[in-house]
């Protein structure tokens, strides 16, 4: 086994705004609390012991036993729910939709990373206890988000009218699931134990909240994993005060706002990952989640007709807390709030909303986490790397975009070179004479100098690229095979790891799936990791 590591910036898949944080930039310092490097965790740690109530404590730890009544649970996992208990454990964390059968393969990525993490704090600070946490999103309702999981180049896909909570969805119908995704499997080699998996996962439970428990229990209850469900009851008791100041007085609107804003001046390469509204909370019922917003003076949920005065808001509110349901802006701060976190582990597009996130923090009170990124790996077999080998392949030539690739093989392999470069910057440097002489003779003739470079241009820039494809047309063997490795290792021109299910590479390597990551993976690292195996 090799492992290698890139710039999260120089494959590609990354956007400004995260290779700006990974790399530290000092402009986004305002923006988090402490870069989560293996120093800064002392300092988090305080902060999260001072600002972290110990009812807090008392109210998680009672409602994850509830949780867990009927679920087999490890020792490692018991141990990490009762010393949650104790005013000298945190918690690091990581969150994701509950798609089936777990999904794109960046599933186990995220969870590894978190419980990699743990350990590496758990044996450097031996005066604290660190448990990694998975907190299941059961509140979501984008249930075409979930209701998929690709395999062979195949969709499998679970057909269903769904509304409100998909935690809250029966498992029914999802026999006719497994026996596609049996179908497709056959009946040779490890298929025996996913069809186990799927079936006492999916089949035996009846919700999707305890079909997901129970499959990442099976994965990572050995490791000490603590699965969280917030759509409990208890847990939303500690919400409520923090969800009266977002839907009577708007706090995260315009806190959050006011950092968009910020944020958007300091580069327009910074996408905005998500807009807070003036009220960042569902109104949830069995089968029920809709937006709350004032509407005629009164608290309407949307695509109902149930509306609330202030003072029937905040009395239900108060009754039924477990109706309001966090959206993606309050949901982070819901986290905070119940957990004893100090670092919250996720992907591009999850930390590029967190980013907007700490100026309202400070406003309620709550300690920020730390925000780490979480492993990104792409995985090539022993076969797949002799390929790389004999066709004179880097790791770094796979992430360039299909076309690049191609044309710089073409190049490499080929008796001509076919690159116009020199003879552009030499068009360049004689039309730089003939502006001069424009510009001394009549200025009118400068755009038609301008016209005549652009074409001269476009002209060298044709005639390359019908070379290169007559080039291609001669190298052909190549570019198959170039292009059917590169398809391979990223399918859909896509990362491997958003688009493959976990199942495919347990195919491959079996119960040394999950270890060989815990192994590998090093949440510090702060580049993207290539595993040959």
């Amino acid at each position: 086994m090799e492992v290698e590591c890139i710039p999260f910036k120089e494959t590609g898949y990354f956007s400004q705004l995260i290779c700006d944080y990974v790399n530290q930039k000092k402009e986004l310092s305002h923006f988090f609390n402490r870069y989560p490097i293996p120093e800064n965790f002392g300092a988090q740690i305080k902060e999260k012991a001072a600002n972290y109530p110990q009812a807090n404590r008392t109210v998680l730890v009672d409602s994850l036993r509830e949780q867990y009544i009927n679920v087999e649970v490890s020792k490692a996992t018991q141990v990490n729910i009762d010393a949650l208990a104790s005013e000298n454990t945190f918690t690091v964390t990581t969150g994701h939709q509950l798609n089936l059968f777990t999904g794109p393969l960046y599933f186990l990525y995220k969870i590894v990373c978190t419980i990699n993490l743990a350990k590496k704090l758990n044996e450097k600070h031996s005066d604290s206890h660190f448990v990694p946490v998975y907190w299941m999103a059961t509140e979501d309702h984008d249930f075409d988000e979930i209701n998929y999981f690709n395999l062979h180049g195949k969709k499998v896909h679970w057909n269903k009218k769904a509304s409100g909570a998909v935690g809250r969805l029966s498992t029914e119908g999802l026999q006719d699931v497994y026996e596609i995704f049996a179908s497709e499997l056959g009946n040779l080699g490890l298929t025996e134990n996913l069809k186990e998996l799927f079936e006492k996962a999916y089949i035996e439970h009846q919700t999707l909240t305890e079909a997901t428990r129970y499959l990442a229990n099976s994965l990572f209850g050995d490791q000490g994993l603590v699965i969280v469900d917030g759509d409990d009851v208890k847990l939303k008791e500690l919400l409520v005060p923090f969800a009266k100041k977002d839907i009577l007085d708007h706090t995260p609107y315009q806190k959050i706002s006011e950092t968009i804003e910020t944020l958007g001046n300091l580069s327009t390469d910074y996408n905005i990952q998500v807009n807070p509204r003036e009220i960042n909370f569902f109104y949830l019922k069995e089968g029920l989640r809709e937006r709350i917003v004032i509407k005629k003076g009164k608290y309407h949920i949307i695509n109902t007709d149930i509306n609330f005065s202030k003072e029937e808001l905040l009395e239900e509110l108060e009754a039924h807390p477990e109706r309001f349901s966090p959206n993606v802006v309050a949901r982070p701060l819901y986290q905070e709030i119940i957990l004893p976190n100090l670092c919250y582990i996720g992907g591009g597009g999850e930390l590029a909303y967190w980013l907007e996130l700490k100026s309202y923090f400070d406003e309620v009170g709550v300690t920020f986490p730390m925000l780490m990124l979480r492993n990104s790996v792409l995985m090539i077999t022993e076969k797949q790397a002799n390929k790389m080998e004999r066709m004179g392949l880097k790791i770094s030539h796979l992430f360039m975009k299909q076309h690049s690739l191609i044309n710089k093989k073409i190049r490499d392999i080929s008796n001509i070179d076919i690159d116009f470069t020199a003879q552009k910057q030499l068009l360049e440097a004689q039309f730089k004479d003939m502006y001069q002489l424009a510009e001394q003779t009549d200025k009118s003739f400068l755009g038609a100098v301008k016209a005549q470079e652009v074409k001269q241009k476009k002209g060298l820039e044709h005639l390359e690229k019908r070379l290169l494809k007559a080039q291609k047309r001669k190298l052909k063997d190549h570019v198959v095979r170039l292009t059917e490795l590169q398809n391979e290792l990223f399918p859909n021109q896509s990362l491997q790891e958003r688009q493959l299910n976990f199942s495919e590479m347990y195919l491959e390597m079996g119960d040394t799936l999950i270890p060989l990551l815990l192994e590998t993976l090093d949440p510090f690292s702060g580049a993207f990791t290539v595993v040959k195996h």
